[in-house]
């Protein structure tokens, strides 16, 4: 059985600490953007390019991809090839925040080992074998030890299922979370699992002393109620919150009941969290078929924080609200009106890995 690694001394870092590299699966499954996969590659690409500036991408494509005829494509965007690693490794999809390694660091002891969560296809889809295996390869590749979390039910244990756009930290014992998408009956992740056990067994795998539960994730979102499309940490203080401005819109009573929950949270010494508010793009459709644009879908890298966009009139005063922020960082608006025809969007299709 696991043994409890906040007491060994490790944590699962914030997003915005030193990264090692990142995590990016390139696209195959045509279904998950039906009539606009002939964009996604360039989206994909795009963002690869942008990382790999300033630190190195681990790019996983298909057992019989041709690298040659990728770094071909490739080139056109001015990637860093210096910066960038292929792995052959079998997936489903390319949704890697949700089933890729969940890392925790001992820097006093500079350790790194990472959480391999079950993952089922969010309790929706049937075909997740693959991204299930992911990690496995992960682990050999780059000789990182991976633990099997398991969690008791009743007098079973059972795998735990936990995906990595259902949670985020500030590294300092703090985690955001929804009861939408781990307390709900509706997709239900861990049969059984109640408040309590949850916090309980995150203590003990990630060193969380601090839960924030947040009620509902926005609408459109096929992975129900996912907290990195509305409340996001930037610091260990401050946290970025989606607020919709229209009052008729679905999505409107939902994050004012968030963020009042976040007005009242507070940090471990007891202090408020600075709240900044992020507002949302107009209601997006595609095909008839509401799809869950959020701003607060970013990846944080080293040196830079890549931005979703929407070809929104909100875009360019979300810009300017991360551009003061991130002061040390360079603000990189990528377009995802595309992308989020997948129901994702640039933080769900990356996963970083921290230094040590």
């Amino acid at each position: 059985m696991v043994k409890n690694f906040s007491n060994h001394g490790f944590r699962m870092p914030a997003e915005w600490e030193s990264q090692e590299s990142v995590w990016i699966t390139w696209p195959y499954n045509k279904n998950d953007w039906p009539g606009l996969f002939m964009h996604i590659p360039k989206t994909i690409a795009e963002i690869v390019a942008n990382i790999s500036m300033s630190q190195k991408v681990n790019l996983i494509i298909k057992l019989d991809e041709k690298t040659s005829k990728l770094k071909d494509f490739l080139k056109s965007y001015n990637v860093n090839f210096k910066n960038l690693k292929f792995y052959k490794i079998p997936s489903d999809r390319i949704w890697i925040r949700d089933f890729g390694p969940i890392y925790l660091i001992n820097k006093e002891k500079k350790k790194k080992i990472f959480i391999n969560f079950k993952f089922n296809g969010w309790s929706k889809y049937k075909n997740f074998k693959k991204d299930n295996s992911v990690n496995n390869k992960i682990s050999k590749i780059t000789k990182i030890k991976k633990i099997e979390p398991f969690i008791k039910i009743g007098k079973k244990f059972k795998k735990f299922v936990l995906e990595g756009g259902a949670i985020d930290v500030n590294g300092n014992g703090t985690i955001l979370l929804t009861e939408e998408c781990l307390l709900s009956k509706f997709q239900e992740r861990n049969f059984g699992v109640n408040k309590y056990m949850y916090e309980k067994k995150l203590s003990e795998l990630l060193n969380i002393r601090k839960y924030i539960w947040l009620k509902k994730g926005i609408i459109g979102d096929d992975t129900h109620g996912h907290v990195d499309d509305i409340s996001r940490f930037v610091s260990s203080n401050t946290i970025m919150t989606a607020i919709e401005g229209n009052k008729k819109d679905k999505n409107y009573n939902i994050l004012k009941e968030n963020f009042k929950i976040l007005k009242k949270a507070r940090s471990l010494n007891g202090k408020k969290f600075n709240i900044i508010k992020i507002p949302m793009p107009k209601p997006m459709f595609i095909k008839k078929i509401r799809v869950p644009a959020s701003y607060l879908n970013f990846l944080i890298c080293n040196k830079i924080v890549l931005l979703p966009l929407f070809n929104d009139l909100n875009d360019q005063k979300v810009i300017n609200i991360f551009k003061n922020f991130f002061k040390t960082r360079k603000v990189i608006g990528i377009d995802c009106t595309k992308l989020i025809w997948g129901f994702g969007a640039i933080h769900c299709m990356t996963k970083q890995e921290p230094s040590v």
